[in-house]
């Protein structure tokens, strides 16, 4: 797939570049994104979750009345569950949600939502350009120039610009990453793909690797 350079106004740089048919033009597979997905989102989860069961509840073991005779259960304690702070059954404990995924289905996953986005035509190749101060007029600006829609756009840089970074951190509908910082989830959640020049070079090196 062979793509046109765009300049930051938006104008065609001259150059063209040719994506990596086994990164940007695969038969996307499914189930390869369903699974990288499923186990970003688990890993996000921070697990803490915690109530108190009855022996950590801070109460009198006394037994409340008699055994027989009093018309009612025989309650041992106030720690029962059924009285107000009493300790909770089978409540949540600490627990980690985080799970482990092939590394080459991973990469399949990843290659196959930037084929899902080069079969959209929704990926942009723009030069490489920089940022001297954080400024978020210029970067809306640019994304504008660009053409890639308002809605969720991804720009990929291949290494880090924190002026560039902090420029679209007050713009909801835009998100700034490296490329090392590429996952399926971020890929799929994005309508519109922004590739600084080079970015696609260093997927494709990534193939099999």
């Amino acid at each position: 797939m062979e793509l046109k350079v765009l300049k930051i106004d938006g104008t065609e740089s001259g150059k063209t570049v040719v994506l990596e048919e086994k990164v940007f033009g695969i038969t996307p597979n499914d189930h390869a994104i369903y699974l990288d997905v499923v186990q970003y989102l688990a890993n996000q989860r921070q697990g803490t979750s915690k109530t108190k069961d009855r022996s950590e509840v801070s109460y009198s073991t006394k037994k409340l009345g008699r055994q027989k005779g009093g018309g009612g259960a025989r309650h041992g304690s106030l720690k029962a569950n059924i009285f107000v702070g009493g300790g909770r059954v089978f409540g949540p404990k600490p627990r980690t949600y985080t799970s482990k995924l092939n590394k080459k289905v991973k990469q399949l996953a990843r290659f196959s939502a930037l084929s899902y986005k080069a079969q959209e035509n929704a990926i942009k190749i723009v030069e490489p350009f920089a940022m001297e101060a954080p400024k978020t007029k210029e970067l809306l600006k640019i994304v504008d120039a660009l053409k890639a829609g308002n809605r969720k756009v991804l720009i990929v840089l291949p290494e880090n610009s924190t002026n560039i970074f902090l420029s679209s951190r007050n713009i909801p509908e835009v998100k700034v990453i490296t490329v090392n910082e590429i996952s399926t989830y971020v890929l799929m959640n994005a309508y519109s793909l922004v590739l600084v020049d080079g970015v696609q070079d260093i997927l494709a090196s990534r193939v099999n690797s």
